[in-house]
C-alpha cells in the first residue's frame, strides 16, 4: 500500500513545476535568441531548490519576476516593430502578457506559508 503524502507535500510540488515550466518557457525564449548562457541558467535555476535555504527561495522569487519582466519588455518591443510594419500586434502581446503573468504568478506562490516552512531562514 502506498505510503500517505506528507502534509503540504503537493502543494509544494505543485508549486516547484509552475516555477520550472515558467523557468523552462524563459530558458526557450533565450535559446531562441541564441543567449546560451541565459540558457543555462535558466535550466540550472529550479535545482536550487534542492538547497534548503531561504536565500535560494528569494533568489527564485527574484528570477521569476525578472522573468516576468523580461516577458513585458519582449512584449512591448513586438508591439512596437510590428506596429511599425503596420500588423497586428495585440494577439501576440496578449500572449506575451499571459506568460509574464503565468511567471509573476510562479514567483508569488513560492511566498506561500508551504514554502516558507520548508525553507527555514
Amino acid at each position: 500500500m502506498p505510503e500517505p503524502v506528507a502534509a503540504g507535500a503537493l502543494p509544494m510540488l505543485i508549486r516547484v513545476i509552475l516555477y520550472s515550466l515558467a523557468a523552462l518557457l524563459l530558458g526557450a525564449h533565450f535559446l531562441r535568441a541564441g543567449n546560451i548562457l541565459l540558457v543555462l541558467l535558466c535550466i540550472a535555476a529550479p535545482f536550487a531548490f534542492f538547497n534548503r535555504r531561504r536565500l535560494s527561495l528569494v533568489l527564485l522569487q527574484v528570477l521569476a519576476y525578472g522573468a516576468a519582466a523580461t516577458w513585458l519588455h519582449t512584449a512591448w518591443q513586438l508591439a512596437e516593430a510590428r506596429q511599425s510594419l503596420g500588423q497586428n500586434w495585440a494577439l501576440a502581446a496578449a500572449i506575451l502578457g499571459a506568460v509574464a503573468l503565468y511567471s509573476l504568478l510562479a514567483g508569488l506562490l513560492l511566498n506561500s506559508r508551504v514554502m516558507r516552512e520548508r525553507y527555514p531562514k
